[in-house]
């Protein structure tokens, strides 16, 4: 949590006879069940596999936390809030998701997305620091810049440990009385006058609204879905330093935009260092239910190069490589918010996060719960609604 928050009083009057289904228990349904349960709701999850599971878009060890946005400053708001919920989910679990170790967010200063960093953290007070070549090179010797890049250290930055956090949610929810279907695929939801009905191979039931978070499966459930969700195949490889300056004092998660854009965690067992590239950078998925796992060697050439380049003391062969998908829009803004068309206000999607949904996934999952409960949001969810929306 951040200084001077407090946990707020959870309200269970308007949601005490609301009957809500998750569907898909993943990165954002975790988190939309622990928050419709802890306001009283009767929640029922489901899950085609199990909560934490490593075949759709949560696996890798850990993920990126910033409160510095290079996309747009409209985040750090809702960033903030995530900060808040973070705290209180380790609060109440006792179980270490999320570790601030700061991040450095690195790139040319022509670029827009440097701008729109610098841009954030004016504009919301963000706690930082600027760092010079020389300084760069005292405190993080395994970095090597390019001319004309700029180094900012997001102070409150750090790492969520994805497949903890994602179990830890769910059993949350399940402490506070809601019921998850693992391995159980929802095959329909269908909206209603009062409600949806969902049906899996197992019958149907019907709920007063459903959150539906199908991450990579978002086609296959809602093929008539207006806008399109491009699904990526997405490689993680984790490196072993031939130095230690990767694990001193400070070890903060690193973001390069240019020339190759691409993030960097060092693993918190102190051994590696996990690499990682962005949308641009990876192939299309293909069918979500036959994803290929195999990484192919000229796949690793694009490391190779980073490495080569800008992370000089990292061991070029890989100890370790998974593969995962994620869901990209074409605005890269995500779609949170009711289903299009007439009839289906009950019925709240969440998908295309594009790369960027993990930090903010318990400001997504209240936002669920405000939209399924009160069928409006107090967050300022404007840029990223479903509502009136044209274009993903």
């Amino acid at each position: 949590m951040r200084p001077g928050d407090t946990i707020r009083k959870e309200s269970s009057v308007s949601a005490a006879r609301k009957r809500v289904a998750v569907v898909g228990v993943g990165t954002m349904g975790s988190q939309a069940a622990w928050r419709l349960a802890a306001r009283g709701a009767e929640v029922v999850g489901y899950d085609r596999y199990a909560p934490g599971h490593d075949r759709g878009a949560a696996g890798g060890e850990t993920r990126v936390f910033r409160s510095a946005h290079f996309e747009d400053t409209r985040y750090v708001p809702l960033l903030q809030h995530a900060d808040t919920l973070w705290g209180q989910l380790q609060q109440e679990t006792g179980r270490e998701l999320r570790r601030l170790t700061g991040c450095l967010l690195m790139g040319s200063t022509e670029e827009q997305q440097m701008a729109t960093v610098l841009e954030s953290i004016a504009e919301h007070g963000l706690d930082h620091e600027v760092l010079d070549a020389e300084t760069l090179a005292k405190r993080f010797p395994q970095y090597r810049l390019e001319d004309g890049d700029a180094v900012v250290l997001d102070r409150r930055a750090g790492f969520i440990r994805p497949e903890l956090t994602i179990q830890t949610a769910a059993r949350r929810a399940e402490q506070l009385g809601a019921v998850i279907h693992r391995y159980t695929t929802v095959r329909e939801i269908v909206p209603l006058a009062n409600g949806v009905e969902i049906r899996t191979d197992a019958g149907s039931e019907r709920f007063d609204s459903a959150v539906v978070t199908p991450g990579p499966w978002v086609s296959d459930l809602l093929p008539d879905l207006p806008w399109e969700v491009d699904i990526r195949r997405l490689i993680s490889a984790w490196y072993v330093p031939t130095t230690d300056a990767w694990f001193g004092e400070e070890r903060p998660a690193f973001i390069r935009t240019s020339p190759t854009h691409c993030y960097g965690l060092p693993s918190p067992d102190g051994i590696s260092v996990k690499l990682g590239l962005s949308q641009a950078l990876h192939k299309p998925a293909g069918d979500p239910n036959q994803l290929d796992r195999t990484v192919q060697p000229e796949e690793l050439e694009i490391y190779s190069n980073l490495i080569g380049r800008h992370l000089p003391d990292l061991h070029p062969d890989p100890t370790r490589l998974s593969v995962y998908m994620e869901g990209y829009t074409k605005s890269s803004r995500p779609l949170v918010g009711p289903l299009p068309g007439a009839g289906n206000e009950n019925v709240i999607l969440l998908a295309g996060f594009s790369g960027h949904g993990f930090k903010l996934s318990p400001a997504y999952g209240d936002i669920a719960a405000d939209l399924a409960l009160n069928g409006s949001s107090p967050q300022p969810i404007d840029f990223i609604s479903t509502a009136d929306r044209t274009a993903a």
